[in-house]
């Protein structure tokens, strides 16, 4: 049976011959961004981190705030307490595109994430071009060699990984390489459901690993919060709930919880 994974990956393999057609702007002018460290960030963090994500539309959503600007949301991300900022950079099913990623590396002075379904080495070369700091491996979308060799470029080229799991087989396949950010998607990229105990099911195994685990998806309310700090999460990704928020101010300063506390 096709997922809806599967369609979004045949997509992005059709829409790579565009990037590669488009290259020459690699050359054009260079960029010389100052390296900005989610790792280093989470390496004497008190409070569970946020990864506050720039987000138009989803496939399971649909539209979901079409009309925000990357610049005003971002900032506003920040200014209310965001460790991290995720800019989606697929168009077909997200509505993202590299430019929104050049804004917000404009606008603030935060790690950036490049989110995307990436199969390909020129996504990460243009992924840092525009100004990514942090790329996203998704296990589910990866063959193993591919997902070594594209860990390897990229941390090569000096970006860090985020490396995406939703299951015990795809985690021990994320602990094969020396990934320090596992990222858990509590969102079953075939069905598309969301359950926060997937976050519990996977957290121990990466705690004794010696990783870093974001929780990914699924996560909007301080109950959730709890869950998640419980389990050993580092750091949550954030982003529908943002994105619709009336006040952002009050709801990200509800996410900032203490993880050397005990949750009650």
């Amino acid at each position: 049976m096709t997922t809806i994974l599967d369609k979004i990956i045949t997509k992005k393999r059709e829409t790579i011959a565009d990037l590669y057609e488009r290259k020459e702007v690699l050359h054009t002018k260079k960029h010389s961004f100052k390296k900005r460290s989610f790792i280093e960030k989470l390496k004497d963090a008190e409070n569970l981190a946020i990864i506050a994500e720039f987000k138009r539309a989803s496939p399971s959503k649909g539209d979901i705030n079409i009309d925000k600007d990357p610049k005003e949301q971002t900032k506003m991300y920040e200014i209310y307490g965001a460790d991290a900022i995720s800019v989606l950079t697929d168009t077909p099913f997200f509505k993202g595109t590299y430019e929104d990623l050049a804004e917000v590396r404009e606008t603030v002075n935060l790690p950036i994430l490049c989110k995307d379904f990436i199969v390909d080495k020129i996504q990460i070369d243009f992924a840092k071009y525009y100004g990514a700091d942090i790329i996203l491996l998704i296990a589910a979308a990866l063959k193993d060699k591919e997902l070594h060799e594209l860990y390897t470029y990229a941390t090569d080229i000096g970006l860090e990984v985020l490396l995406e799991v939703h299951n015990e087989e795809e985690l021990e396949r994320a602990l094969k390489t020396k990934a320090e950010l596992i990222g858990v998607n509590n969102r079953n990229l075939k069905t598309f459901e969301v359950t926060l105990d997937t976050t519990e099911n996977l957290a121990e195994k990466i705690k004794e690993s010696g990783r870093y685990m974001i929780s990914e998806s699924g996560i909007s309310t301080y109950a959730d919060i709890q869950k998640v700090s419980a389990s050993g999460a580092n750091a949550i990704l954030v982003g529908e709930s943002f994105m619709k928020a009336a006040d952002l101010e009050t709801k990200m300063k509800e996410m900032k919880v203490s993880i050397r506390a005990e949750i009650e």
